[in-house]
């Protein structure tokens, strides 16, 4: 039995403890944070849409018109018009022939794999896939292999091993705490060659990356050719809930499949609306996305200006790897004094060894903010006693003796 003070005594200890903050106002680039104004630069509304005013508009007329929730699951009586209407857009949005509207991306990630996986198969997961997709292979009683991040060579031993069984591959495009991109134009062949199902969590990269905001699948021209795209309507979008993009057979097949949409209430309403809303403004306004581009790079240039490294990083998110956990919450905490809000992330959300301040520029930032935040950020690092140059996960590597990919442990 779990004794409850001493395992939070012990996660004090080690600088894992965790408690939730207070965010005075909407989403917007400025925030006050437990009472102190500040930066916001953490967050995941990278297009600065879930503090817009027609999205919020589509919320409130949406409650007035359908109420406030959807009342039940989706095979009972939780299917609604704003559902249908939203599935619809989102299928077209993402060039495929159906979507089906999740509770959330934890929902969706978990239903489709276990859907799609069953024990005696095997799902290849990648080493730092979202813990969505870690506890969906668990659910799934699938044999779980998880190979080394984004390294093809070992996908493919690893295939090999498991010839003739049925597989599934399962990533995520843009990863979340690292900001680098899969290599999806090679999975989705390594998935042809070896008759493989292929499944792109697009979370962090609808509406950040290719054309129009559609998505790393899309920006690497193949968004036809994975079996299932897994998006959410809580990042870009600005809203709450999560899709899933595919064929039609398979949508029929996740309908009556998968557990997490069969037996959870349908997403309310107002979100539902308001993610309708916000992927008509992206659609007619996709100059946020190459907005967010240049806040992204701005950010990532000024933080290389004062001595930073921001790892594999080509997009929104911007890690800085500090290692040591309650060291990255002594720089967080500094740089809220500071006037920036930058979240310390520290294990189980990393890797041990790997604790970091996750930054994510938005659209709605304008460049001159993203120069004064890696200067606050630089010198919040200093007020910490280190320098910017000092930190990086290849530094972070070296100092506890491990090559630079071997500094992540394998989380499923």
């Amino acid at each position: 039995m779990i004794q409850v003070e001493a395992r939070l005594a012990e996660l004090e200890s080690l600088g894992l403890r965790r408690a939730t903050r207070l965010v005075s106002g909407p989403q917007g680039p400025r925030v006050v944070v437990d009472g102190r104004p500040a930066l916001l630069l953490c967050s995941n509304n990278y297009l600065g849409l879930a503090d817009h005013p027609g999205v919020r508009e589509a919320a409130a007329e949406a409650a007035m018109r359908w109420g406030a929730g959807a009342g039940a699951s989706r095979l009972v009586c939780g299917t609604m018009t704003p559902h249908r209407r939203l599935e619809e857009r989102l299928a077209a949005f993402k060039g495929r022939e159906s979507a089906l509207l999740f509770g959330s991306g934890y929902l969706a990630n978990m239903g489709v794999i276990a859907a799609l996986a069953r024990p005696g198969d095997v799902v290849f997961s990648d080493q730092l896939n979202h813990a969505s997709i870690v506890d969906g292979c668990r659910l799934s009683r699938a044999e779980t292999f998880v190979y080394d991040h984004c390294d093809l060579d070992h996908l493919q031993w690893a295939i090999e091993q498991a010839e003739g069984r049925a597989a599934l591959i399962v990533t995520d495009a843009l990863f979340s705490m690292d900001g680098d991109v899969a290599p999806l134009l090679e999975l989705v062949e390594v998935a042809r060659r070896r008759r493989l199902r292929l499944v792109v969590d697009e979370a962090h990269a609808t509406g950040t990356l290719g054309p129009g905001g559609r998505g790393a699948l899309a920006e690497a021209g193949v968004e036809d050719q994975a079996d299932v795209i897994v998006g959410t309507l809580g990042k870009a979008l600005g809203s709450y809930g999560a899709f899933v993009a595919c064929d039609h057979s398979m949508a029929r097949y996740l309908l009556n499949a998968a557990r997490t949409f069969i037996f959870s209430t349908a997403p309310s309403p107002p979100s539902v609306a308001a993610a309708l809303a916000a992927l008509e403004l992206l659609e007619e306004l996709p100059q946020r996305v190459e907005k967010l581009a240049a806040n992204s790079a701005a950010l990532r240039t000024e933080l290389g200006r004062e001595g930073f490294d921001a790892g594999r990083s080509r997009t929104q998110i911007v890690p800085l790897v500090v290692g040591d956990a309650k060291l990255a919450v002594e720089i967080c905490e500094a740089a809220l004094r500071r006037g920036v809000f930058a979240q310390a992330i520290r294990p189980p959300t990393v890797p041990p060894l790997t604790s970091r301040l996750r930054l994510s520029a938005m659209a709605s930032h304008s460049e001159a903010e993203m120069r004064g935040a890696a200067r606050a950020l630089a010198q919040a690092t200093r007020d910490a006693g280190l320098e910017p140059a000092k930190l990086g996960p290849r530094r972070c590597a070296a100092a506890h003796g491990l090559e630079p990919d071997q500094r992540l442990a394998r989380a499923a």
